[in-house]
């Protein structure tokens, strides 16, 4: 027996000194070998300001491309990567197998595939100018920081930021919501896929435009304030692109972005929000019971086209392996194979390649009609998109790759796999969307709601003009019903009142929050004398969510409200939710800050052990824009964090958060003049 366990610990001991000899082992190193630019191949100067912000100088276009590359990784290097790894379809071969099915993802959509075919074909040449000379600033700075670097990425390509969109951009508009109804073993799960529900679990966002007969002094305004996860491959990062042949932006850009994705130039400015066409059908196949790749089409069987998808995962240290899955197409998209039966996916926008270039066209446009020729490209599959210029134009544009539908069937549902009559080919025109340019009330707003409810009075489109165009999104926000109510309630509004109102945090009165306070204040305590505590307490609150307010903690932990502002549960089921949020703030300690979802300022936040709730998302980057009656523009700005998000030992670290925090706004410097009396240094990259 001694002996046997003699032998035991021997070989315990050496299976722990040869995993502890993995887990050591080195990652493999960077070879630099071609990755540094020559010297005289781009010509561009970095300078950063007090506040560490990048302002990219450059002769051409792509030497601001080159350098936007190098002053990002600067600051974000690792996330980058990290973006890169997941449109490759690698991240499991360098984080591990719960990563895999981000890889399978990868292959299933097709997106190398896509890119491959189109990259030559459908991208101007001055895009793909731009996208390698950014690569090449990646290159240069991964071979210059070879520790930092994930050697299997480099060398970065132009395709590998075109990819990123094709990758990342379906996933905005619901399309990994429907993978996980569709692939749950529920047995409604088809028909919660196909009807998208599920999509009202993001992140919301605001943005107005105010023109000039609506300012209290002419000048034109637009708020760009998107709300995003506050790390990772979505975070914003702030920078201004400056070229000698006219390039001149600034705004937010996301890792891995080679251009201005929301900001304005020295004309005019535009800002995003999220929106909710339905870019997504579910068809169930009928598959060969003999043959199961094959499946009915059209009266006969037709075979499925499948593929082996390699996916590398990494298990420990050095040691990884490789497993295949095969990935399926039909007629209509990619095939998924479920317990409750065979789906496949029909995605707009599926072949699109130019949304970069659409955003550059964006950047560099310097009049509405240019602006609108850019959009005409009609490359973005989503995105409401509030507008204003230096002219004084205010305008909003329903972007959506809306599939040109055969009338009579319910797409909201599941649909028959076997007929090539419900298999739509092309979309709706951008001129065929939704717009309003100029309207009377000199005022737009986008909340993520309709686009039928962006102004007041008779400026919104007309909801019958679109009847032949289904998947456009009718629901309102409270932040849309709130912004509609305090700038349609002011004739007159001032650069601060404009302000004040983006830092709003009260629910409208029309919304369904508030409509189901009312009848949670009516209702009785039941003879529970902790009801009647909470009671008393809920029916003092002002439907503001102010932090430290044990009334709106106690009404928001109960209510929880919904991005969609959709209606409430029945008075007992909140009378349940009101009870066991009184008594996690009896136990925790009164006055702590629950999740504020559905406001114009906006925190998202998860429940903590300690019955306290950590933010990981909402305001982030904010911008606000001001022309003046001559055409001359300023803005002001602030990050969550700040421009060296991680960096933890740079001073821009998180610089910014204190001024974020008191609602504060940092000056946006344009003229070099003025860039250069805030100067904390000047370089170029490699230096």
């Amino acid at each position: 027996m001694r002996r046997g366990a003699k032998w035991a610990g021997i070989v315990a001991g050496t299976l722990a000194a040869v995993a502890a000899l993995l887990w050591a082992w080195p990652a493999p190193r960077l070879d630099p070998t071609g990755l540094v630019p020559p010297p005289d191949r781009y010509h561009v100067r970095i300078l950063r300001d007090t506040w560490g912000v990048p302002h990219v100088f450059g002769r051409t276009d792509p030497d601001v491309a080159y350098g936007l590359a190098w002053a990002h990784a600067e600051d974000d290097f690792r996330t980058i990567q990290d973006s890169l790894l997941a449109t490759r379809g690698t991240l499991a071969s360098e984080y591990g197998r719960k990563f895999a099915p981000s890889d399978y993802l990868v292959h299933l959509m097709r997106v190398w595939e896509t890119v491959d075919a189109a990259y030559e074909r459908d991208l101007a040449p001055d895009t793909r100018a731009l996208l390698e000379a950014y690569a090449a600033g990646l290159n240069h700075f991964a071979a210059t920081h070879p520790a930092e670097a994930t050697a299997s990425l480099f060398p970065v390509r132009g395709r590998d930021l075109v990819a990123g969109t094709v990758h990342k951009l379906p996933l905005f508009f619901g399309l990994d919501v429907v993978l996980k109804e569709l692939l749950s073993d529920q047995p409604q799960a088809a028909a919660r896929a196909a009807a998208g529900r599920g999509r009202t679990d993001v992140f919301g966002s605001n943005a107005f435009a105010v023109a000039p007969a609506r300012t209290a002094d002419g000048h034109t305004r637009l708020l760009v304030n998107s709300h995003q996860p506050w790390e990772g491959v979505a975070a914003w990062y702030e920078a201004h692109l400056h070229s000698d042949s006219g390039w001149d932006a600034v705004g937010g850009l996301f890792p891995g972005a080679a251009v201005v994705l929301h900001g304005h130039n020295r004309r005019l400015g535009w800002a995003h929000t999220v929106n909710f066409p339905d870019l997504v059908d579910v068809y169930r196949l009928e598959v060969d019971p003999v043959h199961p790749n094959r499946y009915r089409f059209d009266g006969g069987w037709r075979e499925m086209e499948t593929k082996s998808a390699p996916i590398e995962v990494k298990l420990l240290g050095p040691l990884h392996w490789t497993f295949h899955r095969d990935v399926q197409w039909s007629e209509h998209g990619p095939v998924l194979r479920t317990p409750h039966g065979v789906y496949a996916l029909r995605i707009a926008g599926t072949g699109e390649v130019r949304q970069v270039e659409e955003w550059y066209r964006m950047n560099r446009a310097r009049s509405l009609e240019e602006f609108r020729a850019a959009l005409d490209m009609g490359a973005l599959p989503m995105f409401n998109t509030a507008y204003a210029d230096a002219a004084g134009n205010v305008g909003y544009f329903y972007l959506a790759a809306l599939p040109r539908r055969p009338t009579g069937p319910d797409w909201t549902k599941e649909l028959p796999g076997d007929t090539s009559a419900l298999v739509w080919k092309d979309s709706v025109p951008f001129a065929r969307l939704p717009h309003v340019l100029n309207p009377p009330s000199g005022f737009v707003v986008t909340c993520n709601n309709t686009p039928f409810q962006t102004t007041t009075g008779p400026g919104n489109p007309d909801p019958a003009a679109y009847a032949d165009l289904p998947g456009i999104e009718r629901h309102v926000t409270n932040r849309s019903l709130r912004a509609l109510e305090l700038l349609g309630g002011d004739t007159s509004i001032t650069a601060d009142e404009l302000e004040a109102m983006k830092w709003d945090v009260t629910y409208s009165e029309a919304s369904e929050v508030a409509k189901a306070w009312r009848r949670l204040s009516a209702a009785g305590d039941g003879g529970d004398p902790l009801l009647r505590e909470a009671l008393g307490v809920l029916r003092g609150w002002d439907r503001q969510a102010r932090a430290g307010d044990p009334a709106a903690a106690l009404a928001l932990t109960t209510l929880e409200p919904q991005h969609r502002n959709e209606p409430l549960p029945p008075t007992p089921v909140l009378l349940e939710r009101l009870r066991a949020a009184a008594l996690s703030l009896r136990d925790h300690f009164g006055g702590l800050s629950p999740q504020i979802t559905d406001l114009l300022h906006a925190f998202y936040a998860r429940p903590q052990k300690d019955g306290r709730w950590s933010v990981y998302a909402g305001d982030s980057y904010l911008m606000l824009v001001d022309w003046d009656p001559g055409g001359a523009v300023r803005s002001r700005s602030i990050h969550q964090f700040g421009s060296a998000t991680t960096r933890p030992l740079s001073p821009h670290y998180a610089d910014q958060a204190p001024l974020f925090a008191r609602h504060g706004l940092k000056p946006v410097w344009m003229d070099e003049a003025e860039i250069r009396a805030h100067l904390e240094r000047e370089y170029a990259p490699g230096q």
